[in-house]
Parts: structure tokens; sequence; C-alpha cells
């Protein structure tokens, strides 16, 4: 099944639908994008008094539901059943042939409507100019942000990241804020500075704030991090817990952090009325309940051993969890024992991204030589469960994984179940008794391989 990017279908969907008004906060982006908008809406929801908060991201884990969020819980199974039933039976009588991502969009739009929710933070779901969550009417947006682009989706969006950074930056609204995160790449920074300042758009740049690690006492990697960050909407540099692991998560932090400041702070979002609701106190809590399952995420498996779980779909997000097992990883200094590193890995079927390119910063010489030189790799390759309502989602066969994995690390101990493909409990009994008690196990590669997990634990939509 192909993707056919358009704002056709949807808009003529939403045209036969109640006004869609909620004050809504877009965010695009290649990585961190979920991250942003999980610590947004968090913070948003954090205020005195409460605001209630909808959040639409995209893909989902367990279910279609827990993609559509109200107040840190997915929507409730009636209130989603009947406005999807109701968007569906309109998008056949229209005739509209909206996808199934349109749909979902144009039913989440619909509930956040019908429940008059204060704020909305919505989550692009690929691109941005052509996106289906890019048919929010202008005067509904308020503030547009951009995170990291990187190469991703190169069939749809072009061939360099100064193309694929003009499609994302296409949520831009015009004189509303627009604020943009850091940024790996600067190409990308100007094409965005060119677009949001243009004539088109003439908006309001704004550039993320950079948060800063405090010392602590406690250094363990899988701890919050104590944070300070200065805005413009505090007098004073705001301190608190970020519970997201990976360094990349103070750059999301300040993304999401800038997005508050400008509701507080710019004209445009004077109509809100948020000052008072978000203070410092508030803000703080905000960031310490921030949740965002699957990624960077530690869980423990019914036989009560650990397992880091990621859903890193692309060389940069690879690369993210890359650094982050580095943390992990003992120093010669302090053992000269093997030290198991153990993956599973599964991955979208997504031309013209590789597994070769997708997996090489697992194998990275900053994994694999000193200083951590008694590293063992081992590697357990799955096919991940059919999504729920996206067909087009085909799983990288086993083998095409392993081939990428004895390219990058031909010493690599592999899976190899015997016949038949082999299950998640298998390959997750593998590789627990290879890591032994000092191992590390890391399941990666797909968010659906992720739900996968989140299955098998018995993990619950309303549970992330």
């Amino acid at each position: 099944m192909s993707i056919d990017l358009s704002l056709n279908r949807i808009r003529l969907l939403l045209s036969h639908l109640p006004t869609y008004r909620r004050p809504t906060c877009h965010i695009a982006g290649t990585n961190g994008k979920g991250s942003v908008s999980a610590l947004l809406s968090s913070i948003l929801q954090a205020s005195s008094p409460p605001l209630s908060v909808g959040r639409f991201n995209s893909p989902h884990l367990l279910s279609i539901r827990d993609s559509i969020v109200i107040n840190n819980k997915p929507v409730p199974a009636d209130v989603y059943d009947r406005i999807r039933s109701e968007v569906e039976k309109l998008n056949q009588e229209l005739g509209a042939q909206a996808s199934k991502f349109e749909v979902l969009t144009g039913t989440a739009m619909m509930i956040f409507e019908t429940l008059g929710l204060d704020v909305v933070v919505m989550e692009v779901g690929m691109g941005g100019r052509l996106d289906a969550t890019n048919a929010i009417p202008d005067d509904a947006v308020v503030v547009s942000a951009l995170t990291s682009v990187d190469l991703d989706h190169q069939g749809f969006l072009g061939n360099t990241v100064a193309e694929i950074a003009k499609e994302k930056v296409g949520i831009a609204r015009r004189g509303k804020p627009f604020v943009l995160g850091r940024q790996k790449f600067h190409e990308a920074e100007e094409v965005v500075r060119n677009a949001v300042l243009g004539e088109d758009v003439r908006g309001h740049l704004v550039r993320a704030a950079e948060p800063v690690e405090l010392p602590s006492e406690n250094q363990d990697p899988r701890g919050h991090t104590p944070v300070s960050i200065s805005l413009p909407c505090f007098p004073e540099p705001l301190k608190g817990k970020l519970p997201l692991h990976g360094s990349h998560q103070l750059s999301n932090l300040g993304t999401a952090s800038t997005i508050v400041s400008e509701l507080l702070t710019n004209p445009s979002c004077s109509h809100l009325k948020l000052s008072g609701r978000i203070t410092p106190g508030t803000f703080a809590a905000g960031i310490a309940k921030a949740n965002w399952p699957g990624r960077l995420s530690f869980h423990t498996l019914p036989n009560g051993k650990g397992i880091l779980v990621d859903g890193a779909h692309n060389q940069g997000s690879a690369q993210t969890l890359a650094d982050f097992i580095t943390t992990l990883l003992p120093h010669p200094s302090t053992t000269n024992d093997l030290f198991n590193l153990t993956y599973i890995l599964g991955l979208s079927h997504s031309p013209p991204k590789r597994p070769l390119d997708t997996l090489a910063p697992l194998f990275s010489p900053s994994i694999m030589i000193p200083p951590h030189a008694n590293v063992k790799v081992n590697v357990a390759a799955l096919e991940f469960s059919p999504p729920e309502d996206m067909p087009w989602v085909k799983a990288e066969p086993a083998s095409t994984i392993y081939d990428a994995v004895k390219a990058h690390c031909p010493d690599a101990r592999l899976w190899s179940p015997g016949e038949g493909e082999g299950s998640l409990s298998d390959a997750l009994g593998w590789a627990n008794s290879v890591s032994g008690d000092g191992g590390l196990v890391v399941l990666a590669g797909s968010l659906y391989l992720v739900a996968d997990l989140y299955r098998f634990i018995d993990l619950g939509c309303d549970a992330l």
C-alpha cells in the first residue's frame, strides 16, 4: 500500500465536521518530536488549576487508542469508537477516500473539539507540509516547533536534509511563534530561518533554550537528571529533575520549555490566559512527571531480569541509543570480566533506508573498542507483529538484519532459533541465557517490536 501525501482528502472531511478550534501546539521533526510532545503535555497538565490537555502521537504502541491521549490517559474506548465511526461514515458518504491515518487524525481532532480541551499537543505524522495534521486551521495553531531534522522517509520528503527540512517547516503559521530545536545540520537551520521569516509566513522564530545538567551525587544513568534552564517567562533559572534518559533529552526539554515560554509571553498567545497557572513549581512538577514509553525505557521481564527498550528506527536515533549504551558499559578499571551486550532487533522495511545504515551506530568503535574492550555482542533478530490499522508497515526479514550485523560485527554471536522463525519469548530466553547476571539486554529498532514486548510483559496501554 502506497502513501499519498495530500491535504485534499482530510480537508474535505473536516469541512463537513464541526470546526476545530482547540488551541494547538504543532510539532514536527525527524527525531525527538514525541519526547517534546510528552514533556510539553506533562508541563501543561501540571498547571494550577490543571489545564485539560489532549495529545496526538503516531505511531501508536499497543492500541490505536493510545495515539489519542486525554490528560495523560488514552481516550476512553466508547468515546473513540463513537467518533471514529462518525468520521468513517462521513468518509464513505463523501467518497473522500481518506487514508486510515487521515481518518485517525480527523478522529483525534473531533475528540479534542468535542471534549472542549484547553490545549492540544499535535505531533506530525510524517513530514509536515502535506501531513494530515497540517489541516489544522491556522487560527487554532498557537505555536509550531521543529525538533532535530535528519535523513528519514527520503522516498516521500526528499533526498537531502535541506529538502526534508523544507517539508517539515511547512507547518509554520503566519505571524505565529515557531520554536526551532537544536539542529545537527546547518542547512536545516538555514532553510527554517528563510521559511519562517520569509514573506509568506512572517513568523516569530525562536531558538530553543539550552538546559544544562547539574552536578549530582547520584551519577546512575538510569536515574533522573537534575537540570537548570533559563527562560524568558521566569525571572530566575528553573531547576527540575528530568526522568527521560539520554543526553539528547536536554535538547528536547529545551524545545518543550521554550514552547511553554512562548505560550506565556508571546502576545499572539495572550488569549490563552495562562499567566499564573504555570509557575516555576508547576513547571518543575510537570517535567518530573513526564513519561514517554519505548524510548530508552527500562523494564522488568516476568523472570525478574531487566531490559532496556528503545524505538531507534533510523540512524540518528540509533546513534542516540548507542551513546546511552556507552554510559551503561563497565570500564575495564572496574572489572576484567567479559560483558555481554545482547541486542534483540527488529526493523520496518522502509527503502531507501537500509538496516546496514540504521544499525551501524550500535556496533560503533565507541562500543566495540577500548575503553570497553571486554564487550561481547550477541544479536537476535525478529519480525514484529503487524500494527493495528497500518497495513503499509512491513517488517524487515530477520535474515536482512543478520546480514547487516555480520557486516558491522563479524564476531557477534547470532541467535539461531532452529526450525521456524522463533518467538519473542524464545529470543528473550536466549538473550538472558547468554547475557548472564552482569550483562545488558537491549530491545531496539522499531516501536512495533517494542509493542510486542509490552504485550509480552502485559503492560496495557492505560499503564503507558
